[in-house]
């Protein structure tokens, strides 16, 4: 399903090349949990990227479903992940001039649907995720825990195949940390997972974990 083959990304500072790391080759099959593990700094943020098409690689290549990202012109590239890819981060993104139902709601495909249409599915989704109370408030007035739901409702909403997160719970307490992670995992079990995080404490046993050091060649 998706393929990165001998990745490697370089970085150019002035004169000197600074890289990441070379000819890594990791295979992700449908329905996946996959979380890349490592300390800050070790390159699996950027291995997500890379295996999203947000990032292009200085060599080899990604494929998703036999389709090679890489070789995409931009725009075909974007459009693949617009309707196939969803993103968590470590920071929301969230419009703050905006209210919950209106950020949800900022990517969906959809424009022939006015927001009160959209409203039904999701308030259901924002239930599911515990929020439902915060359809109408607007962005700070959430907790944390909060605005991260409603990042994770952003990314759900559009019913996508891969869900790739980059440290989506970093930034919460152990127990937000472990609520926000159990809801990205346990959504949909034919979602794909593609998740980079250093902390092993909120995973429950079950995923498949890849350790960056153990399939890169790391450059200090």
């Amino acid at each position: 399903m998706l393929e990165g083959n001998n990745l490697s990304l370089i970085y150019k500072d002035g004169g000197n090349n600074y890289t990441v790391f070379e000819d890594v080759n990791l295979q992700i099959n449908e329905g996946e949990k996959v979380i890349l593990m490592g300390p800050s700094g070790s390159g699996k943020s950027s291995l997500v990227y890379l295996l999203s098409g947000l990032r292009l690689p200085s060599k080899g290549n990604v494929l998703y479903n036999d389709i090679d990202l890489t070789g995409l012109v931009d725009n075909k590239r974007a459009e693949i992940r617009k309707k196939e890819f969803g993103f968590i981060f470590q920071m929301h993104f969230l419009i703050h001039y905006m209210n919950v139902l209106e950020n949800v709601i900022v990517g969906v495909n959809d424009k022939n649907l006015s927001k009160d249409k959209h409203r039904k599915s999701v308030k259901e989704l924002l239930d599911n995720l515990e929020i439902g109370d915060c359809i109408d408030k607007k962005i700070y007035e959430l907790s944390g825990g909060q605005r991260q739901r409603v990042a994770i409702a952003r990314s759900l909403i559009k019913k996508p195949t891969v869900i790739f997160a980059d440290e989506p719970t970093s930034a919460l307490d152990h127990k937000n940390a472990i609520d926000v992670y159990n809801i990205i995992k346990n959504y949909d079990k034919n979602l794909t997972l593609v998740m980079a995080t250093h902390d092993t404490s909120i995973l429950q046993g079950d995923e498949r974990i890849v350790n960056i050091n153990d399939i890169k060649q790391l450059r200090q």
